[in-house]
């Protein structure tokens, strides 16, 4: 059975997609289409804060293209950040969500808290039992489309924040012809699955389009409960969602729904 993943690849030499390697491992034929596009904007004003770790009651990552943001920071001032800044952040809390943010800031050196929160509601719960008003605002790079529910939280409970949008998402330029080759080439697939609500937002009314009254024969699934939010808020009939972010839970989800 072919399953669709609406999502962006991994960057660089990383070996193949965990996704497309666990749907294979369940035999299915899995294929992925990149779905975003990103712009990387305030990395001056990132850099100069990423060296001022005294100002901060600690870091939250909430998405790997903001770690991504920092180690482009990084490139040139690697050794400043060992000899300086890094063991400063460590001794503060560096939270993320999830284990894929996660590893990318170890790679930075630093030691996350929070890699098993999906959620940046969950990420919230944690940060909100740890910290309290007295910290300095802790630092949060960002997307440009971020949800609030994050900030509200901390906000609503008197822990100080400071953001900074330091990449924009896009709908991918080949979104759309990549997906009607998709389908002139093998049809409407037994699945699809959407990792965010851009992607469902820039992809959805071109799948409508193209599955046409087979849309109702696709089994949607979801990354997670907001993606899922998304997909059920935009009409779209959610079949799983995974358990935990992750390649593992999302193919024995769409597994078990496709049997």
């Amino acid at each position: 059975m072919n399953v669709l993943l609406l999502k962006e690849p991994r960057d660089g030499d990383q070996g193949p997609d965990p996704y497309i390697r666990e749907m294979t491992s369940r035999g299915l034929q899995a294929t992925l289409l990149p779905v975003l596009s990103f712009k990387f904007v305030s990395l001056n004003t990132l850099s100069e804060k990423l060296f001022q770790p005294e100002k901060y009651g600690g870091l939250i990552f909430t998405s790997p293209r903001a770690v991504e943001a920092v180690k482009m920071c990084l490139e040139d001032k690697r050794e400043e950040w060992e000899r300086t800044a890094k063991n400063k952040w460590n001794s503060k809390s560096v939270f993320v969500v999830g284990k894929a943010t996660a590893a990318l800031v170890r790679h930075l050196g630093l030691n996350p808290l929070g890699e098993d929160t999906g959620t940046a509601e969950v990420l919230s719960r944690v940060i909100i039992e740890r910290e309290d008003s007295n910290i300095s605002p802790l630092f949060f790079p960002c997307g440009s489309i971020k949800r609030e529910v994050l900030p509200m939280a901390l906000r609503e409970n008197g822990v100080p924040l400071e953001t900074l949008t330091v990449y924009q998402t896009a709908e991918h330029p080949d979104v759309g012809k990549n997906l009607t080759d998709y389908f002139a080439a093998q049809g409407p697939p037994a699945s699809v699955a959407f990792f965010s609500p851009s992607g469902v937002h820039f992809c959805l009314q071109a799948l409508r389009g193209l599955a046409g009254e087979q849309l109702m024969q696709i089994r949607f699934a979801a990354i997670g409960p907001t993606t899922r939010d998304a997909m059920q808020a935009a009409g779209l009939s959610v079949c799983c969602t995974a358990e935990k972010p992750t390649a593992q839970h999302l193919a024995e989800a769409i597994s078990k729904a496709l049997k």
